[in-house]
């Protein structure tokens, strides 16, 4: 490719509205155009990237057995009806009718189509397993879209769905997915771990993301250093360091407080650690049906710990998405201010606190300091016992860095990444609803179990970025480039000589299948800006055919992100070339 024939469409200037380095820089290097919030066009340079990312995922799919289907974009309501999902998705969502007044959506995700296609196709076990993917646009109306493409209202995704009938058979196509996942974000050069993470809004029995590391990532990750332990902030658990213990209890005492209602005050004020401490947190309970009731749940933390809201959440008492209770409600039921409140007495508790639920690190406690339940009062040395209870005790906590591993094996470390990929064990969520059955070997109908797998493709793009950059611009990982070698001409209108050897050059790489792009633009474009744009753009391997150079009788070679220059002859371009050629990923 020529870049006076190409669109090189790169600007100087940082997009004010771009936040992160892959938006500055995917704008900045031509990769995309913002038509509106959420909404991009991708420019030649950066479709050839988004191109080779999805043969990679192909690739690898299809080695894997799985098998390429195109499901529409637009899908019928009575489809999403049938799941509860029609209005259980919410705003995200974007619905819309047809001129015959019909309800569609734009889809999301396809786990009812794909469900609806299987229940129409597959009848018996002899059919099963089965794996259908697609690589194909969703649309889903970010509250917030932000970041570029990463977080995005259109984008591209890998989406998989793997059919079964039993769990067995679920088990060993997840564990595949698993691996095939490892490999392709292996093949794209990138440094990322695979997670144990929460189910979500797509439900199902287990899920592992996949996250590439990267400063700017939205989501914390936790892993061990000392064994493959993993998991993402929601469902990390750790173990906390053995804290010293009194050995003797001692009795328990009230203490004036004021107006110290944080633990920081308290802490202050009392002349105490905070690990020392108990803080308590009320939230709404649930009823028989899961529906918010105004039954208060209490939650104990020690003082320097934070409440996982998504443990929190999961606890069978508790109501979800997690509620605190109000302070209105508090003072009501309970007569007190909430920064006052502490594990409640029997006669305290009796028909104000359904439940008490207690994080492991202040079940083993000594003589802490604890909320009294009346204004301006803290209890010190209160201990365990007859008169302050706990129902039972949970992991609720944040995990820490420095926490030990819950296998025994080394420390919590805890790190920052993009999530690109998910997968998913979905059991019988969608085929149950949409009445998806195969017959077994004795002829009976069973539910068929399913399996879920995501990539989204154009976040990889930019998460890639997030994790490969310099000053000067991106630096790929080279199978993934959009051209893998630049040749710049140098002053090729005052040398027919550096004109030739360019087009040599350019026609060999060619030959030997080698992406090139030759800049040969005119005088007007200066060498600096062919060199700055090239880097910017973040091609892996540049040569500089200049007069001077030549007059050396050598061509000059950089690579991308190294620090220096070489002068390879003339015969030694050629053999660089050949390497180029012969590299495989």
């Amino acid at each position: 490719m020529r870049a006076s024939q190409y669109l090189l469409a790169t600007v100087k200037e940082t997009p004010s509205d771009a936040e992160t380095v892959s938006h500055q820089l995917m704008v900045r290097a031509g990769l995309i155009r913002k038509l509106a919030t959420g909404l991009y066009t991708w420019l030649p340079m950066g479709l050839r990237v988004l191109r080779k990312v999805t043969d990679v995922i192909r690739d690898e799919m299809d080695k894997s057995g799985a098998l390429e289907v195109s499901m529409p974009v637009v899908q019928p309501a009575e489809l999403w009806l049938e799941t509860g999902r029609w209005q259980a998705m919410g705003p995200e969502l974007l619905r819309f009718t047809d001129r015959h007044e019909r309800d569609f959506c734009l889809g999301p995700t396809h786990e009812e189509v794909i469900t609806d296609l299987v229940r129409n196709e597959i009848s018996s076990y002899r059919q099963l397993p089965i794996n259908l993917y697609q690589i194909q646009t969703k649309f889903r109306d970010e509250r917030r879209p932000r970041f570029g493409v990463m977080r995005a209202r259109e984008f591209t995704m890998k989406d998989a769905y793997s059919f079964h009938m039993d769990q067995a058979s679920l088990d060993e196509t997840y564990q595949l997915m698993h691996r095939t996942y490892s490999a392709i974000f292996t093949r794209l050069g990138l440094d990322f771990r695979p997670v144990a993470a929460d189910t979500g809004a797509i439900g199902g029995n287990a899920s592992h993301e996949f996250h590439v590391l990267a400063e700017s990532g939205e989501d914390e990750i936790v892993f061990s250093s000392g064994s493959d332990y993993a998991a993402n902030m929601e469902m990390a658990s750790g173990i906390l360091p053995e804290l010293a213990q009194d050995a003797q209890k001692r009795s328990r005492s009230e203490a004036n407080t004021g107006d110290a209602h944080s633990i920081a005050d308290l802490c202050e004020t009392l002349g105490v650690e905070a690990q020392r401490c108990i803080k308590t947190l009320i939230v709404h309970g649930c009823d028989a049906q899961g529906d918010q009731s105004d039954e208060l749940v209490a939650l104990l933390l020690r003082g320097d710990q934070s409440l996982n809201e998504v443990k929190a959440q999961k606890l069978e008492r508790v109501f979800s998405p997690l509620v605190l209770a109000s302070d209105e409600l508090i003072e009501a039921k309970l007569a007190c201010k909430p920064g006052c409140l502490g594990p409640l007495t029997a006669d305290q508790k009796a028909g104000k606190i359904s439940y008490v639920y207690a994080d492991k690190s202040v079940e083993a406690l000594t003589n802490f300091v604890c909320g009294a339940n009346k204004e301006a009062t803290h209890w010190l040395d209160a201990n365990w016992g007859e008169e302050l209870r706990y129902d039972e005790v949970v992991d609720i906590r944040k995990v820490q860095e420095g926490d030990l591993s819950p296998d025994g094996q080394g420390t919590l470390a805890i790190k920052r990444g993009v999530e690109v990929g998910h997968i998913f064990q979905l059991g019988d969520k969608y085929s149950a609803a949409l009445k998806a059955s195969a017959l077994d070997e004795n002829g009976k109908s069973v539910v068929m179990t399913m399996g879920c797998y995501g990539i989204g493709v154009t976040r990889v793009v930019a998460a890639c970025i997030e994790q490969n950059h310099d000053d000067h611009g991106i630096i790929w990982p080279e199978n993934i480039a959009p051209f893998r070698l630049v040749i710049v001409q140098v002053d090729a209108h005052k040398s027919e000589l550096v004109r030739d050897i360019s087009e040599a050059l350019y026609a060999k790489a060619n030959t030997l299948g080698i992406e090139v792009l030759l800049d040969d633009r005119d005088k007007k474009t200066s060498p600096g800006v062919k060199f700055a744009e090239s880097e910017l753009i973040g091609i892996p391997h540049r040569l500089v055919i200049s007069p001077r150079s030549l007059a050396d009788g050598v061509i000059e070679y950089k690579r991308r992100g190294g620090a220096d220059k070489e002068l390879l002859a003339t015969e030694a371009a050629d053999a660089l070339l050949e390497e180029l050629a012969a590299a495989s990923f």
